[in-house]
């Protein structure tokens, strides 16, 4: 949003909200979705990908040890759970599907990651 803010002139100064920048910009796709859609891209590009591969290995790895004190860190298997549960699966549904590159493809862009979620913006058509 930042980006479309700094194209416009607009700064967070001005008191605009972001949704009234859409609107006057007339743009339909919102960057979330995008992001969801091609992290669940990549995850079962990864996941299609052989056992010995290095990010497979670091997608279900595990290190041992002990972190420091503080807030966890939140893992990028931690986002695709999110993605997951806003498309109405499960991790290990979303991991045996992405197995059939076609059908994968077709449930990420025609039903897309934004199921449940609801935003001030209007529906997709």
């Amino acid at each position: 949003m930042s980006v479309l803010r700094k194209i416009c002139g607009i700064t967070r100064k001005d008191r605009r909200r972001n949704v009234d920048i859409l609107k006057e910009l007339s743009t339909e796709k919102d960057i979330v979705d995008l992001l969801q859609v091609r992290r669940m891209t990549y995850f079962g590009h990864v996941n299609r990908m052989d056992n010995d591969r290095f990010p497979k290995l670091l997608l279900y790895g595990y290190t041992h040890g002990h972190r420091s004190k503080g807030r966890p860190k939140k893992r990028w298997l931690h986002n695709i759970r999110e993605d997951c549960e806003d498309m109405n699966m499960a991790l290990l549904q979303a991991s045996r599907l992405s197995w059939d590159w076609t059908k994968w493809r077709n449930i990420l862009h025609n039903l897309g990651c934004r199921s449940e979620r609801t935003t001030s913006l209007s529906p997709r058509p």
